[in-house]
């Protein structure tokens, strides 16, 4: 973490201090012109503004709406910032829905979503598709099936007649991951025990790893993880995972679909496993810190803490927190030591593209 990364953190905490009210309220046909983080896809306004307190950096937001006329950017969540943590200006505009991060509300940290879209399509993340008489019974079996996030339904006036019917259980991730892990001396990382999944069926797992072992090829995707344990958690969340690899030396969890067969080889620093389906992991990985280890960006705010084991409280105590940096006496940049950078990212059901489409439902699952 270089001066930059100090203006940032500093930038972060000015605009803290200023946006620590809570407002819930939505603003229809207002817009934030400009100051965009990024945006992201959302089906409401309601959804968005869950996006937006997530979101690490995001302090406001302006949703672009269905019945939006200007172009084709119909459900963009647009995520915003300023140093002062309010909008440059608000300005009469159709079509759109403004308001403000949830941050400073104690927002539900696993937020439900009841609302359900016709003629909305969640486009893309599926990992099984069956059949069903109505988008309720799609929704159930997405409510049921613990690796279903969202799910569309096509109904029976779809105009391709061969999938009429079809339901889409479709995933994002819930558990949290810092996106760029690396080794760095000064710092220890680790995790809010509050952010990991809620266990499930009251039975303990039994240790599914090999260590020095590789399971080559197969590979579903490269997530970042900082142990084994944590890479086994990523894919027992995944229900396209079918066992993984953790390389030690880069923080990389391969995690791996092919349910025919399962090849191994051994490979120094490389930790391969199984995931949990039916069975309670215990989340060691979310109370260990990781010394040496750096979680880059993510940043909500840092504040000063004497080590790292109260800078944990710190995230634990923050229901914002899912993760955190703690730059310790031996850090490189003398400013910058006893910084104890809170963390987190986007862990609710967010749907990686929304698109107008006819005669189809989308929605979330629902708490059972």
């Amino acid at each position: 973490m270089g001066s930059f990364s100090v203006l940032v953190g500093l930038l972060l905490a000015s605009s803290f201090s200023f946006s620590k009210a809570c407002n819930e309220e939505l603003l229809e046909n207002i817009d934030f012109p400009g100051t965009d983080i990024t945006f992201l896809f959302s089906p409401s306004a309601t959804h968005c503004q869950y996006l937006c307190t997530q979101h690490p950096s995001c302090l406001f937001f302006t949703f672009i709406r269905p019945d939006w006329t200007t172009d084709n950017r119909h459900f963009h969540c647009l995520l915003k910032s300023t140093p002062s943590g309010q909008p440059n200006s608000q300005v009469p505009l159709q079509g759109v829905t403004s308001g403000f991060s949830l941050k400073s509300c104690n927002p539900d940290p696993r937020p439900e979503f009841a609302e359900v879209f016709q003629n909305v399509d969640f486009a893309g993340a599926d990992y099984f598709a069956l059949f069903t008489p109505d988008h309720e019974e799609c929704q159930r079996v997405c409510t049921e099936d613990p690796g279903c996030q969202f799910f569309t339904f096509l109904e029976k006036e779809f105009p391709d007649q061969k999938f009429r019917y079809k339901c889409h259980l479709k995933f994002s991730w819930t558990i949290p991951r810092a996106p760029i892990v690396e080794r760095t001396t000064g710092v220890t990382s680790g995790f809010s025990h509050t952010s990991t999944p809620p266990q499930q069926t009251g039975i303990s797992c039994q240790e599914q790893l090999f260590p020095n072992t590789d399971f080559p090829g197969s590979d579903l995707e490269q997530p970042k993880a900082v142990s084994p344990q944590h890479c086994q958690s990523l894919c027992s969340a995944h229900p396209k995972c079918t066992y993984f690899s953790f390389s030690s030396s880069d923080f990389r969890c391969f995690l791996k679909n092919n349910p025919n067969e399962l090849t191994a080889q051994p490979k120094d620093g490389t930790t391969s496993g199984l995931p949990a389906r039916l069975c309670d992991l215990d989340q060691i990985w979310a109370r260990e810190l990781y010394v040496g280890v750096d979680f880059r960006g993510s940043d909500i705010r840092f504040e000063l803490t004497d080590d790292a084991e109260l800078c944990q409280m710190k995230c634990v105590e923050d229901p914002n927190c899912q993760f955190f940096t703690y730059l310790d006496e031996t850090f490189a940049d003398r400013a910058s030591r006893r910084r104890c950078f809170l963390k987190r990212g986007i862990t609710m059901p967010a749907p990686p593209r929304v698109n107008k489409l006819n005669n189809v439902v989308s929605g979330f699952r629902l708490r059972k």
